[in-house]
């Protein structure tokens, strides 16, 4: 029968029972095409649990076809000898079986003669590392023979393989970072024509192998993933994620992308992809409220089947970010169920960074804070990394601080002052060096002296003011030096765009909460939002804008 005539039965045959029927009415067929029956035979008959039916290989024409490529492989082309190994690789035949070792043995005696193509070195690798993993000698010696080769002829398929080698044996110590420069560079040329699986693959194996020069490829393949995020399988979403972090890569078309994805998928998506859609969402400072509604809703039907880390990866975005889903009330009920039954399963320290996002948005754990502050839990905290770094201190204080200014009924235990920070370290939101400068600039202007206003003033509670001004009781301005006679005290938070979510006007947690228990300690917090004054042209209008903040009944 002709080739072409064979391959297209074949592939219209959906059982092993339907292909041994029509091999079994051939007298004779070429190698290439008995190799392609047994890749047919592995498609139809094995799935992510195995083989389905492990009784067909006993069947004669099954064992018939073994016998051929056991006692000839000498005799078979490139093609069909390693279409045949992939096969049964696939087919979970012994690999310390005869036929399995007369396979490998002429395929490496075939490398060690040169004789293999480009494709024929993919197909060869892609076995190996099927069958014997990273630790294989026999790909360090593909990678050489791949070297020699024309790489601007490799189609998409072996570059792809060659990406797979390189990430193993470069993680077992090997360097081939000529090769790599050579790859990258005509990979980026075919960027194109990849398919998502490709895409993925080749993305994931620039993380792993470090490719930080590699910049126009990976901006390239970011951009083509984009038209690619409705195909993604869990697993190569992601890839493409952790690449995108891991880059630093932000395209906004992708997150538009994501946010037409995950809001149709949430509720068959894999965890852990959703976990990765919400750390690249809350690395990158991204308020999607399409996402963030989704993630809430499938929290609220799933959350029984997530793990601890998984909890916590749904969950702390929202604190981080300083959002309320419309379904706030239900995810925060089902997230006291869950801490309720599991609450020992967690590590300390995904426990704390946990309950201290919610605090954030004013979701107060309190009936976990007696363990969250108890001894035992601190000497947990402690012995695991990072330890009792000024990070976890500074959670254990703000978590302090808001029982005591926002649950005054809390009567559990408090935390031990030696546990306490002085001032809360602000992981996002330090000061905006050049707003704060104009801002003073025009206080200046409107105040006559530097003496009546200060910068970066630590309170006893733990924040730090970024300018204080200080009135009598009369609401004249007072020198910042002067102790006596201070009425009220203004909190100018100079909120650069650093404290707001990417492209929004959406304070983050910790800047939201800062402002929160300013006000509760008793100061009249003023925000001055980047947005609002990024327009005044000169000290004159940065002035006229601070004295209608400051003292609205004087202006005018």
């Amino acid at each position: 029968m002709d080739e072409q005539l064979f391959f297209k039965k074949l592939n219209n045959l959906c059982t092993s029972k339907e292909i041994f029927y029509f091999l079994s009415s051939l007298e004779v067929m070429s190698d290439t095409m008995a190799s392609g029956a047994l890749q047919r035979i592995s498609e139809v008959e094995v799935d992510d649990n195995g083989l389905k039916n492990p009784g067909l290989l006993e069947n004669e024409v099954f064992r018939a076809l073994c016998f051929q490529f056991e006692f000839e492989s000498s005799k078979l082309s490139n093609t069909g000898l390693l279409n045949a190994l992939q096969a049964l690789i696939k087919l979970r035949i012994d690999p310390q079986s005869t036929l399995m070792a007369s396979l490998l043995s002429e395929s490496e005696e075939r490398l060690g003669k040169g004789q293999l193509t480009a494709e024929n070195l993919c197909a060869l690798g892609e076995s190996l590392l099927e069958l014997e993993g990273p630790s294989c000698a026999t790909l360090e010696q593909i990678v050489n023979h791949m070297q020699e080769k024309d790489i601007e002829r490799w189609s998409p398929r072996e570059i792809v393989m060659v990406y797979k080698i390189l990430q193993v044996t470069v993680r077992e110590g090997k360097h081939c970072q000529n090769l790599l420069n050579r790859l990258n560079s005509v990979t980026l040329c075919t960027v194109s024509q990849l398919s998502p699986n490709f895409a993925s693959v080749i993305l994931n194996s620039l993380v792993v192998l470090r490719q930080t020069r590699a910049v126009p490829l990976v901006t390239a393949l970011c951009k083509h993933s984009v038209k690619h995020v409705p195909c993604f399988t869990d697993h190569e979403l992601v890839n493409v994620l952790e690449a995108f972090l891991y880059f630093g890569q932000k395209v906004q078309i992708f997150t538009e992308a994501l946010e037409r994805h995950v809001p149709k998928s949430i509720l068959t998506m894999h965890p852990q992809a959703v976990s990765k859609v919400m750390q690249y969402c809350c690395e990158k400072m991204i308020l999607s409220k399409p996402i963030f509604d989704a993630v809430a809703e499938g929290f609220i039907s799933n959350a029984d089947r997530l793990t601890t880390d998984q909890i916590a990866a749904y969950i702390i975005p929202f604190g981080t970010l300083n959002y309320l889903p419309p379904s706030a009330s239900s995810l925060f009920k089902k997230l006291e169920t869950v801490l309720h039954t599991r609450l020992r399963h967690f590590q300390p320290h995904t426990l704390l960074n946990l309950l201290h996002s919610c605090v954030l948005i004013q979701r107060y754990p309190i009936n976990f804070l007696p363990k969250i502050f108890s001894p035992y839990f601190l000497q947990k905290l402690q012995a695991q990394p990072p330890g009792l770094n000024r990070v976890v201190m500074s959670q254990l204080t703000q978590l302090f601080l808001t029982v005591t200014l926002e649950c005054p009924f809390y009567e559990g235990p408090k935390l031990l002052s030696k546990y306490q920070v002085k001032a809360v370290p602000t992981l996002h939101s330090s000061p905006d060096v050049h707003l704060c400068k104009r801002v003073k600039t025009g206080l200046l202007y409107l105040l006559k002296k530097r003496i009546y206003f200060a910068s970066e003033v630590s309170t006893p509670y733990f924040y730090v003011v970024d300018i204080e001004i200080k009135l009598d009781e009369e609401g004249f301005v007072l020198p910042a030096a002067q102790l006596e006679e201070v009425h009220r005290r203004i909190a100018l938070c100079v909120d650069g765009q650093n404290r707001f979510c990417a492209h929004s006007h959406n304070l983050l947690g910790e800047e939201a909460i800062k402002q929160r228990h300013l006000q509760l300690l008793g100061y009249e917090v003023v925000q001055i939002p980047f947005f609002e004054i990024e327009n005044l042209q000169n000290t004159r209008k940065m002035a006229e804008y601070l004295h209608k903040k400051l003292f609205p009944c004087t202006y005018g």
